[in-house]
């Protein structure tokens, strides 16, 4: 199928109508053997709330958008090359039904179909183009996956110290590790994060410390490696350094020793249809 209208002026056309409706402030999204296989609306999780997003799927690329006027505008473009894409399946619950999540390196979001049938064609048609592109590139499958955020409304406390109670006062904050819902004490420390971004990011006190020690670690392997035959040179709170550390405040051990959060995988494991693909 994709052999079939690559570089047909059907295809062409399509791509055009696309590029249309996103005007100046999108890129342009023709290119030599690209093919628009297909077009639906999706709900989108966002960090206040959920919202309607139209969704492009190409043979090399997905494009998404936010909607001013149905198939005419498009503002806010973003495109992620499928070789990067993962896709994860989310179980069914009494509010929140045909979800999945789709998770890259720097981003990772979670979407909602209109009907099961409807999220089971969006995945499969992902998927066999993520495979196609992967075998048409040579790369492997993508290992390492941004955190999605936790939305706001999940919570009305920090969920690392379970102390500060959120208010039009006391805003949310979100770790860029983990995606937890935090307060502004418990993520004052800034770390860099190479695939999201050359700045660094505003991070959780666990995140924080754990990152710390991975660094610490890989700078110390890197000495031993520059200097073969000397000892490496831990500081002690480097060696074991982990969530459950005897040198944890009681702030950072109430929020991340007790299990009363879960992990983002955790937290999201607890009348618009695909448009038909082009025969």
């Amino acid at each position: 199928m994709v052999d079939h209208l690559a570089n047909t002026e059907i295809n062409s056309q399509r791509i055009a109508a696309v590029e249309s409706c996103f005007g100046a402030s999108g890129q342009p999204l023709a290119l030599p053997g690209r093919v628009l296989l297909g077009e639906g609306v999706l709900t989108k999780e966002c960090r206040k709330k959920a919202k309607p997003r139209i969704f492009f799927l190409f043979n090399d690329i997905l494009v998404y958008g936010s909607i001013v006027l149905s198939k005419r505008k498009y503002r806010s473009q973003h495109i992620i090359p499928l070789e990067e894409v993962t896709l994860e399946p989310l179980p069914e619950t009494l509010e929140a039904k045909n979800r999945w999540m789709i998770k890259t390196a720097k981003k990772s979001f979670v979407v909602s179909a209109a009907s099961t049938t409807e999220r089971q064609e969006w995945i499969s048609h992902i998927e066999e183009c993520v495979r196609r592109q992967l075998l048409a590139t040579g790369r492997q499958p993508t290992t390492e996956h941004a955190a999605p955020w936790i939305p706001d409304k999940a919570t009305d406390i920090c969920m690392r110290c379970t102390q500060t109670r959120f208010s039009a006062l006391t805003r949310r904050h979100h770790c860029r590790k983990c995606g937890f819902v935090v307060c502004a004490e418990c993520s004052r420390e800034r770390f860099l994060l190479p695939r999201l971004s050359p700045k660094p990011l505003r991070v959780c006190s666990l995140c924080y410390r754990e990152l710390s020690a991975q660094k610490r670690m890989e700078e110390a392997k890197e000495r031993c490696r520059d200097s073969p035959g000397q000892p490496a040179r831990l500081g002690g709170t480097v060696s074991g350094a982990s969530s459950g550390d005897d040198d944890d405040s009681d702030e950072d051990r109430e929020g991340s020793g007790d299990g009363d959060w879960p992990s983002q995988v955790e937290f999201y494991t607890s009348g618009v249809s695909w448009s038909a693909f082009h025969s």
